[in-house]
């Protein structure tokens, strides 16, 4: 080999080994990427050297500088250009293999035109650096002359590129193990914060500052999605300390950005480049400086509820940086989810004590105002709303306010007692025609009175619930908010459990009110039989005894009267006792028809019928007798209803049928009158209802004015309080057996 082999060889391995050991002791990548572009330089007695990194937007920055002069490099380190043309740069990359230019080759894009034209650039070789299987950037030697590089130029650098591709994987994985640890410590400080419970406000305030410093973002900004369309600021942190954007700030979602393309897809998004950003977040984060964001999802239990965003000013975020945020928001969703699960306890918890304090009212028979009052309020303060409304359904179409509950206890919208006309969309009015919970997100749209005056007052939205008393739609509770966010889905289902007890409320005041409107007609009724009787006691029968008497006496004091006129006198007060007696037996058939007693229900019911001013068609399916009560029961119903065709209905024909199964008896009378009867009007009918379901029986009457009215009636075989009812059947005569051993035989 010839000496000058031999010393270009040794110089070759002197510099090698003098980049090696600056690598080997752990030089920082910039001053070996100064040593390489000198000893290359130097070693290959080129013009110039460049050490070029490639970055994820189609750019390129200068990393490392020599000149052959001594002079600054006419492109410092940290320049970046962009790639495409025809150069050196732009082909290694195309094709991860060496390339040159002769000075008799075409040139173009803007790091060929800075070339020729900054540096002087005649003929250039690009050497590719690959660190992990990927080309990292290249070394460029270069000439200012005509002369053309050596043939093995490309050879000879490769060794350089090693060394600088060891140097950038070594720095890379101690930048690595030192930001996994700094990222775990991050963890561990986040973690601790949820374990121990903290606020969610102070663990948004935390992790924002945790992922910026983690992933050396220069903004980190964590956002939630809400219903309407739109998402909310819940935390932001800044290197710099100057918030770009106010924690509760609230921006309209669309348009291409990170926050709307991860609310659209979500998945994880980055956009390298702000300047084709668009939408109402698009702009804002432009004029904030944003050149690069990565954004990753937030879900809470399966659903999207927010995303982190980690954005850069300067250079395009790391390719890892997806990765890393998502160990945070796995945390964030943590938080989140165990907030709440308290919330949400102790609402449960909220809710169940406001449920009994209402139950302990509704249990202790208040009065309905009172229980309408502590219910508003009590849902009112539960549900966290401005409005809370007890209203009534009225028969004429309208929705009286009975109950009002505000958070700020000042006059507004729907005072109680007043009245507004139901029709349009409302929340009152959809419940009435759809019997079911409705909701209304925005009263902007809303129409009808209640809705006018809901806005005129500020409301925003509401949510209401049926009462239900008894099968009958009653009334609806309903919550009303002034602020833009949706009430809760869960509203409608935690409104069910204090409507279901102002029903409750409500059946036992009904009760109660006709309970003791019961009690008054039976006062009532007793008071006028009683009287009944006493007069016809007095003005016939007593009166007639009375005279029987004088004349009695008269005889007696008449001794000069023959026997014979004596026997005459003694015959007419025979024929007024006779008399007077068949007049006692009337009133006594009166309380208790002969035919019933003796034969049964069929036979009264047959001597009713004929009796009847109206022809009746009877279908008694009964041949046994039943007990006393019952049968009376249903012997005074027919009888009541029989009179009533025959004076109000101007009814043609009454059919009337009876009949019995093993628990119960059935009564129906139909006729093909007028129709129009009402239960609430006339004492006849009230009074028949009274003795029904005093024996545990329903009576129902279906009158449709000009198609006849059927009156039904259902009596239990099993009289209430009588030792049948725990002893077993009455005996063949319909009477109870105790009572009758019990009780005086009859006359």
């Amino acid at each position: 080999m010839a000496p000058e082999a031999n010393d270009r060889i040794a110089e070759e391995q002197a510099a090698l080994r003098r980049v090696a050991t600056l690598v080997a002791g752990g030089a920082r990548p910039e001053t070996a990427f100064t040593a390489v572009a000198a000893e290359v330089g130097r070693l290959l007695a080129v013009d110039h050297t460049v050490l070029i990194r490639y970055d994820p937007d189609d750019m390129i920055t200068v990393v490392g500088t020599w000149t052959s002069t001594g002079t600054a490099a006419p492109t410092p380190v940290g320049r970046r250009l962009e790639l495409g043309g025809r150069n050196v740069s732009t082909l290694v990359l195309r094709t991860g293999r060496p390339a040159r230019l002769d000075a008799d080759a075409d040139v173009s894009g803007a790091i060929g035109n800075t070339g020729v034209r900054d540096w002087g650039v005649r003929s250039s070789v690009g050497v590719p650096i690959s660190v992990d299987g990927r080309t990292w950037g290249l070394i460029i030697v270069a000439y200012t002359g005509d002369q053309p590089l050596p043939t093995d130029i490309e050879a000879r650098l490769a060794a350089f590129t090693e060394l600088v591709a060891t140097a950038i994987a070594n720095t890379q994985a101690r930048v690595e193990l030192r930001g996994y640890a700094e990222e775990q410590a991050a963890l561990r400080r986040v973690a601790t914060l949820v374990a121990t419970g903290a606020p969610p406000e102070e663990v948004f305030a935390a992790v924002t500052a945790e992922v910026g410093r983690a992933v050396c973002a220069d903004i980190t900004v964590l956002v939630r999605y809400d219903p309407d369309g739109a998402e909310t600021t819940v935390g932001v942190w800044s290197s710099t300390g100057a918030l770009p954007v106010a924690v509760g700030a609230r921006a309209r979602l669309g348009g291409r950005n990170v926050t709307s393309l991860v609310a659209q897809t979500g998945r994880p998004t980055r956009i390298d480049d702000y300047d084709h950003s668009t939408g109402p977040i698009g702009d804002y984060s432009r004029d904030a400086g944003i050149r690069s964001s990565v954004g990753v999802p937030i879900s809470v239990e399966g659903r999207l509820w927010g995303v982190m965003i980690a954005a850069s000013g300067r250079d395009v975020l790391r390719a890892q940086t997806e990765a890393r945020l998502a160990g945070f928001t796995e945390l964030v969703a943590t938080a989140i989810a165990d907030a709440q699960a308290r919330t949400e306890l102790r609402g449960f918890a909220e809710e169940q004590a406001a449920l009994r304090r209402v139950a302990t009212l509704v249990a202790r028979a208040a009065a309905p105002e009172a229980v309408f009052a502590a219910v508003t309020s009590e849902v009112g303060r539960l549900l966290s709303v401005e409005l809370a409304l007890l209203n009534r359904y009225d028969a004429n179409g309208t929705v009286t306010s009975l109950a009002r509950w505000s958070s700020t206890g000042a006059p507004g919208p729907f005072p109680g007692g007043a009245r507004w006309t139901l029709g349009g969309r409302n929340v009152p009015t959809v419940v009435f025609e759809t019997r079911r919970p409705a909701r209304i997100d925005d009263y902007a749209d809303a129409t009808g009175s209640t809705a006018d005056v809901a806005r005129d007052g500020g409301i925003r939205s509401a949510v209401g619930a049926p009462i239900n008393v008894e099968g009958r739609l009653w009334g609806v509770m309903g919550v009303l908010s002034t602020r833009v966010e949706q009430l809760p889905p869960d509203t409608e289902a935690r409104l069910a459990g204090f409507t279901e007890l102002v029903a409750t409320a409500i059946a036992n005041a009904e009760a109660q009110a006709a309970l003791a409107a019961s009690r008054a007609r039976i006062v009532a009724a007793a008071d006028t039989m009683r009287r009944r009787i006493e007069r016809d006691l007095h003005d016939g029968a007593q009166q007639r005894l009375v005279s029987l008497a004088l004349q009695i006496r008269e005889a007696q004091a008449s001794p000069q009267a023959q026997a014979g006129e004596l026997a005459a006198r003694l015959d007419l007060v025979a024929d007024e006792l006779t008399g007077v007696l068949e007049e006692l037996r009337a009133i006594a058939s009166g309380l208790h028809p002969d035919t019933l007693a003796e034969g049964g229900l069929r036979p009264a019911v047959t001597s009713l019928a004929r009796r009847s001013a109206v022809p009746v068609r009877l279908d008694v399916g009964v041949d046994r007798r039943l007990p006393e009560p019952i049968e009376l029961a249903a012997y005074y119903v027919i009888a009541e209803a029989l009179t009533n065709s025959a004076k109000h209905a101007a009814a043609t024909v009454i059919d009337v049928e009876v009949a019995a199964d093993a628990g119960t008896l059935q009564v129906r009378v139909r006729d093909d009158g007028r129709g129009g009867a009402d239960l609430t009007h006339g004492t006849g009918l009230l009074g028949l209802t009274d003795r029904v379901e005093a024996l545990g029986g329903h009576l129902s009457l279906h009158s449709p004015g000009g198609a006849g009215t059927t009156l039904r009636v259902t009596l239990p075989l099993t009289v209430p309080g009588s030792p049948a009812a725990a002893t077993g059947p009455w005996d063949d005569a319909g009477r109870d057996p105790a009572a009758e051993s019990a009780s005086p035989a009859r006359a």
